[in-house]
């Protein structure tokens, strides 16, 4: 399958989209199994199928969230808000008592991303038990980790025998002087030694969990050949560049990272190449751009989060999205009353900002600028 012919402007439009790594009829009957598990998230997921992006006030629950159980971490990355913070760390671990309230209350709920800014696997135990108590919930479970941990008392058994949906895993380098650049504090030779620990665990137990996510950027745009055949060597069967390089909100880091960003160096043929090298290893490359991706001119071109998803902070602090993931940025309120929140005159507020086009100024990066 080759790209679809595309001027420059659309380009990135049309680019494959990462699909789930266990594949689409897998995705299709973990939500058929979500929706069964309890009649009102049925009800509730049928009042958001009918709903048009014109009103700001919801009749219905998310039916998705983030949820950061830590936001610390062992690795100071050169794009990520965590390098600043002292110690990496911004706020106290989610215990697990608030994470199953949480869960309990949002009856709406068909998936989650269980991660923010921090290193979820830091968390230890109760890490495990989140994934596994919104599992038995039929709720579909994302989770990110740089693996820097997984050898360690055997967590990367605990983390696939928890039954997440599945694992993306951070690789930023195809060698130590390139990775350890952009992921400071890493152990490069341990990340990929427990890579390919978690793969060839993974077929043992015959599942199709992991997917290797590069964030590409200058340091390492030399190098997506050899991130290919790295992927395929330590096991994976499937990756993705990623292209997104922003600021979490704060004007110091999106601009660093403006200056890193390489996507427009991309056309059809580097892609397409990128495409056919991965297919030549097993191994199925797709690509994640958000810049100019959401437009005000139609509602169903609007960006979907305040209509259908949010962000909670380890502190229980509610946040737009993952592109910010910091309540410091913008803070919608107290988490521990999701619902009231999610209906409060601030969400409203802020849905109708998008609604109108009167978009907030911390949403503006995601946004086209023509």
């Amino acid at each position: 399958m080759h790209l679809m012919d595309t001027d420059s402007t659309a380009f990135f439009e049309h680019l494959p989209r990462p699909e789930p790594a266990g594949g689409l009829e897998y995705y299709a009957r973990e939500r058929e199994r979500a929706l069964a598990f309890d009649p009102r998230r049925q009800e509730n997921y049928d009042r958001y199928q009918e709903y048009r992006r014109d009103d700001p006030n919801l009749n219905f629950m998310p039916i998705k969230l983030d949820i950061e159980n830590a936001s610390r971490c062992n690795f100071r990355c050169t794009m990520c808000a965590v390098s600043s913070w002292d110690k990496g760390k911004r706020a106290e671990d989610m215990p697990f008592e608030e994470f199953k309230a949480l869960i309990d209350s949002q009856y709406g709920l068909v998936e989650i991303k269980l991660q923010g800014l921090g290193e979820p696997t830091m968390q230890g135990e109760d890490y495990f038990r989140m994934i596994r108590y919104a599992r038995s919930q039929k709720i579909w479970v994302r989770t990110t980790t740089n693996a820097s941990l997984l050898h360690l008392k055997d967590n990367y058994k605990k983390l696939i025998d928890s039954d997440p949906n599945e694992v993306q895993i951070s690789v930023d380098g195809a060698d130590e002087q390139t990775f350890t650049s952009i992921r400071r504090g890493a152990v490069f030779k341990q990340v990929i030694k427990n890579c390919k620990l978690i793969n060839d665990y993974s077929r043992e137990v015959g599942v199709r969990r992991t997917k290797m996510w590069v964030v590409v950027q200058k340091k390492n745009a030399h190098q997506l050949d050899k991130l290919i055949d790295l992927a395929a060597d330590i096991g994976f069967t499937n990756m993705v560049f990623s292209f997104d390089m922003h600021g979490f909100g704060e004007e110091v880091l999106t601009d660093q990272n403006r200056r890193e960003m390489v996507e427009r160096e991309f056309d059809e043929k580097k892609v397409q190449g990128l495409i056919d090298r991965g297919r030549s290893r097993g191994l199925d490359v797709w690509f994640w751009t958000v810049s100019d991706k959401y437009k005000t001119n139609k509602p169903e071109n609007l960006c979907p989060w305040p209509f259908e998803r949010s962000f909670v902070s380890s502190d229980l602090r509610v946040v737009p999205c993952c592109m910010i993931s910091n309540p410091q940025v913008i803070d919608l309120g107290d988490g521990t009353d999701f619902s009231e929140v999610w209906h409060s005159p601030t969400m409203e507020h802020f849905r109708k900002d998008h609604i109108t086009g009167n978009i907030p100024d911390v949403c503006k990066l995601c946004y086209a600028t023509r």
